[in-house]
């Protein structure tokens, strides 16, 4: 086993995310098995309800990198969808809807900033708390049921398409190019791969470590409103339940993208291939008439296949 890790080889392999070989493999056998489905109006359609997921995964691989973590995003999915469709603010324009979604992604990014970086207090408690008073003051302000209808002009948006590409497809792909352009051309980039190679050190060159990962988590925050807007004009109605485990698979697809929590390294384009990997795994499964249990148990595996895969990589 020693030199297996150890080859040349494995070396190579190891540099390229496990996101890129998990979809080359899933394209193979939805090729072989079920062409058809390769239809890319069929594609489509299973990529546009990943959209979600894929800019919620922006937010987590950027706190991930500064050795950070947040679980509050189903928590801020769940109260602007409510916000939305609730009709608490009758005649509301789309700019105004779309303000309120961003400035309380700001607002709650903010709070876990301060409390991890200034507070000192665990990211995964802070965050995982914050979700669940936000789900159940939702609950309590719509007493568990739907509470409404979402406006037409959502469901018009997310149906709208240019160049033959959902218009919710082209957002995800120019958000990531933002956060990709953000992390290797600017000055906060460099700041935050300095707070991810070691904190201690970034701290006594000058990096302000503190401001890095309350920024991070801003971002995160908003990186949320985002996918929460898209999130809600996927669907007809409101729902107590939308998004809330979305948080969970972004960490997944996070880390199958070659973002591994406390190590601050990777990129951007892998993750994003790690959520392209969920809707395939999921158009394959669903082919094959897999049941919701076994598509958990798929994720399970596939996330502590990548685990194993970086502890060999960390390990040689």
């Amino acid at each position: 086993m020693s030199a297996l890790v150890n080859s040349t080889g494995f070396r190579r392999i190891s540099k390229v995310p496990p996101s890129y070989y998990l979809l080359a493999m899933l394209l193979v056998i939805l090729f072989v098995a079920r062409p058809q489905m390769l239809n890319a109006n069929v594609l489509g359609v299973f990529v546009r309800q990943v959209v979600p997921l894929g800019i919620l995964v922006l937010g987590q691989l950027l706190v991930m990198r500064v050795k950070s973590i947040d679980l509050s995003g189903g928590g801020v999915i769940l109260l602007i969808n409510y916000c939305v469709s609730s009709g608490i603010f009758p005649g509301a324009s789309l700019g105004f809807y779309v303000a309120l979604a961003l400035t309380t992604g700001l607002v709650i990014g903010l709070f876990n900033g301060v409390m991890v970086a200034k507070r000192r207090v665990s990211a995964v408690i802070v965050t995982l708390a914050l979700s669940i008073v936000l789900v159940g003051f939702v609950q309590y302000l719509s007493s568990g049921k739907p509470p409404g209808d979402v406006p037409k002009l959502f469901a018009d948006l997310f149906n709208t398409r240019f160049a033959g590409l959902p218009s919710t497809v082209i957002l995800w792909i120019a958000v990531t190019a933002l956060m990709a352009l953000l992390l290797s051309q600017t000055v906060f980039g460099r700041f935050v791969a300095a707070v991810g190679e070691s904190m201690p050190a970034a701290h006594f060159s000058g990096v302000p470590v503190e401001r890095t990962v309350i920024l991070a988590h801003t971002l995160a925050g908003l990186m949320a409103a985002i996918a929460a807007l898209v999130q809600t004009a996927s669907i007809a109605v409101g729902s107590v339940r939308v998004g809330l485990d979305l948080p969970v698979l972004s960490v997944a697809a996070t880390i199958l993208g070659g973002v591994v929590f406390g190590r601050g390294e990777g990129g951007v384009w892998g993750p994003f291939f790690g959520v392209l990997c969920f809707a395939f795994l999921f158009v394959a499964m669903t082919t094959f008439g897999v049941g919701d249990a076994g598509k958990l148990v798929a994720q399970g595996m596939i996330i502590l296949l990548a685990a194993i895969f970086y502890g060999l990589r960390a390990g040689k």
